[in-house]
């Protein structure tokens, strides 16, 4: 398990020169004009954790399996998309299908690359993005909420909760907010709401794309755009997308002093995954034996069976108990056969929840 980030923004933003440099492949054409990208691609890349290398090499483990995060380049949205406009139904549609939306905003002066707008302005680009998403998802509402609302009032439970958590949505809708800011008050109106797909309720990640001289501290721009953040309980990384495609490049081992040139101690990608990751509030547990070592992700809040279950449904039916060791204890330690000596590796059950770099083991029927 992963989670997949639809990358979004106007066109000539610099969407698919980093999406190419994510995926580390020339899947998606980079090029000056709008709508060079007309079929979303998509790429997965592995998630780089140096705890899998240590418990790998501790448990002289054969194979290294990252887990994976998926990216999906979209075509560039224009004024208008809600109604159709350019590629706006392919557009909203490809929204619909992610966990979350990486907007990418340009956040550099460059005369040779068109802005559709001829300026350039991070938080009016935000909007316009932001807007059109509001209106479809108004649109949407404004025809599905009175017919709740009518169902409610005949005694249907099922349509109540629907009026009750959607009407909500759509209030925030027409005071101009996203629908993300809705409160859903208990579990079945979470579900209803998370069931209704809207395209404003997606957690948003805001990559500020600046100049190669930027990359380390941002610029006046991407400043702008962590305060829009902040005000929103969003979340902002800045990203040089040429320095990201010319690391894609290059050979591993390389990569690092390259880095430290430019003022910079991580590249873009582990930056987003950080961001993502807490956007999304996953975490990652540990399988680790001779043949392999494994990183798997999971939702903040999963018990031990549905950890079970990321690995194989069966596991999560059939849910014994897992063997678990905290990472911090197995690495100290020196491994399994040790941490279990010294009282570390535990019996959890079916209510245990999963912490962070949990090295697990699940016994099952």
């Amino acid at each position: 398990m992963g989670f997949r980030c639809g990358i979004v923004g106007l066109p000539n933003v610099g969407k698919s020169t980093l999406f190419n440099a994510l995926t580390e492949t020339a899947a998606a054409q980079a090029a000056n004009y709008p709508f060079c990208t007309i079929e979303p691609n998509v790429g997965n890349v592995a998630v780089p954790d140096a705890r899998l290398d240590k418990l790998a090499a501790i448990a002289g483990s054969q194979k290294i399996i990252e887990t994976q995060l998926g990216f999906v380049d979209i075509a560039g949205l224009v004024r208008g998309a809600s109604k159709g406009e350019g590629l706006g139904n392919q557009f909203l549609g490809n929204i619909r299908e992610v966990d979350a939306v990486v907007h990418v905003l340009r956040c550099f002066e460059n005369d040779d690359i068109q802005h559709v707008d001829n300026k350039v302005d991070p938080i009016a680009d935000a909007e316009t993005v932001e807007t059109e998403l509001m209106l479809s998802d108004l649109e949407s509402l404004e025809k599905r909420v009175p017919a709740f609302q009518k169902k409610a009032a005949q005694g249907d439970k099922e349509a109540k909760v629907a009026a009750s958590v959607l009407g909500q949505a759509l209030d925030l809708l027409r005071e101009g907010k996203p629908a993300r800011l809705t409160e859903p008050k208990d579990a079945d109106e979470e579900r209803v709401f998370r069931q209704a797909q809207l395209l404003t309720s997606k957690p948003v990640l805001y990559v500020c794309n600046v100049n190669e001289e930027d990359a380390a501290n941002g610029n006046a721009f991407s400043a702008r755009v962590f305060e829009k953040a902040r005000a929103e309980g969003a979340e902002a990384v800045v990203v040089s997308a040429a320095i990201e495609a010319e690391i894609a490049t290059m050979p591993v081992e390389d990569r690092g002093e390259f880095l430290g040139e430019l003022g910079l101690e991580e590249t873009g990608l582990a930056r987003v995954i950080t961001a993502g990751y807490k956007l999304l509030h996953l975490l990652t547990f540990f399988t680790v034996g001779p043949k392999e070592a494994r990183a798997w992700t999971v939702d903040d809040g999963a018990t031990a069976p549905n950890a079970a279950g990321v690995i194989h449904s069966d596991f999560e039916k059939g849910f014994i108990r897992a063997e678990t060791i905290a990472y911090d204890d197995f690495v100290s330690l020196g491994g399994e056969a040790k941490a279990r000596e010294a009282g570390k590796l535990r019996a959890e059950g079916k209510t245990y929840v999963v912490k962070d770099g949990d090295v697990m083991h699940f016994l099952h029927s």
